[in-house]
């Protein structure tokens, strides 16, 4: 038998089924929605630094070189990067084609985990051809979020960074809500701050940081 067959006896997958309980019990006519609503951050709100990432140009890279290559570089992007999660005590909880997301307890150790795979995708690129360099957009955010279990999570901060990450960086760029900015105390480490701010921050700013 493999451990992963023993954890999941040890740790059954029961969140998507009370929180399908409970989303049915909101769902009956004369609920009181707000008091579940408060069960349900109560069983599943967690405090955590979410990371999104993005790798650039890839709708080219399809276009141009097809799916295997597509493939080859989500492979060697996670063959580079999980190293860098594993230091700063992330949790890769899902790849979704070329992007990721990542949990941390630690704002500041989602920004460290951050440079430090921008450092590893300089370091690889330098004898890549450009069709097989790693590019990489990072968005982050910080606060209480809905947690299901290692399936998913949901909130506005894992909102503002996904549109951070996968629609607003760009490439070497690491940009992060105001939530994550008023917790650093990195002196290596200052922002820019952007024009506007996605949905569910008041504010975003870019990391500006040494390769």
């Amino acid at each position: 038998m493999s451990i992963g067959y023993y954890f999941n006896r040890i740790c059954p997958s029961g969140y998507l089924e009370r929180l399908s309980q409970l989303i049915q019990k909101r769902l009956a006519p004369g609920a009181d929605k707000g008091a579940i609503d408060s069960q349900i951050w109560d069983l599943f709100g967690e405090t955590w630094a979410v990371m999104f990432t993005d790798l650039s140009g890839f709708s080219r890279l399809v276009s141009d070189f097809g799916i295997i290559h597509f493939l080859q570089i989500v492979y060697e992007a996670q063959r580079l990067f999980s190293p860098c999660i594993d230091q700063y005590n992330g949790i890769l909880i899902k790849m979704e084609g070329d992007s990721m997301l990542v949990l941390f307890r630690q704002p500041s150790n989602a920004v460290q985990c951050a440079v430090a795979m921008q450092r590893a995708a300089k370091a690889y690129n330098e004898d890549k051809i450009d069709a097989e360099k790693i590019l990489v957009c990072v968005g982050i955010g910080y606060g209480r979020i809905l947690t299901i279990g290692e399936h998913d999570v949901f909130g506005a901060e894992v909102n503002a960074a996904c549109k951070l990450g996968e629609d607003i960086a760009k490439s070497w760029e690491i940009l992060v809500t105001d939530a994550v900015a008023d917790q650093l105390h990195l002196s290596d480490l200052s922002f820019d701050q952007l024009e506007g701010a996605p949905p569910g921050a008041s504010a975003a700013f870019k990391v500006l940081y040494s390769l």
